[in-house]
């Protein structure tokens, strides 16, 4: 199993949260964006920079991931595309995204983008707070514990 952290929008605990997993547990975890990015030097860590553009890096994780990968993305459509090729996702504030709740979130996403596009001002997510923060931490590593 491999991590793969769609990383332009992932705010900076959880990937921090995911470096110190992927050393204690020795799991390679790899960033992927349309920028450069820092991160601790590891064999287990590394980072993929992407062309700019709509959805380059969650193309580039969907094809470079195998069933049992697990996706660190905020991402609907691309939780979809990994579940959908095997894989495993989870959102920043540790919401899991499966073959049950997908297809609803998908219908939820697409509205909201509906009505943004027709002008309708929907607001965003709340703040990252710390409890999001833990609420992921809690659920990362029960996920982990299960894949050992």
């Amino acid at each position: 199993m491999k991590i793969w952290i769609d990383a332009d929008a992932c705010p900076k605990p959880i990937k921090e949260l995911l470096y110190r997993a992927a050393e204690r547990r020795m799991i390679f975890l790899t960033l992927v964006a349309n920028r450069s990015l820092g991160h601790p030097a590891s064999k287990w860590i590394s980072s993929i920079q992407v062309a700019a553009g709509a959805d380059v890096a969650d193309q580039e994780i969907v094809r470079l991931l195998t069933a049992g990968d697990l996706v660190v993305t905020a991402d609907i459509p691309l939780a979809a595309d990994t579940i959908a090729k095997g894989g495993h996702a989870i959102d920043p504030r540790g919401v899991f995204f499966s073959e049950d709740n997908i297809s609803e979130r998908l219908s939820v996403r697409n509205f909201m983008d509906d009505l943004r596009s027709n002008g309708v001002e929907t607001g965003g997510p709340a703040a990252y707070s710390s409890k999001d923060k833990q609420k992921f931490a809690n659920e990362l590593d029960r996920f982990l514990a299960r894949c050992r």
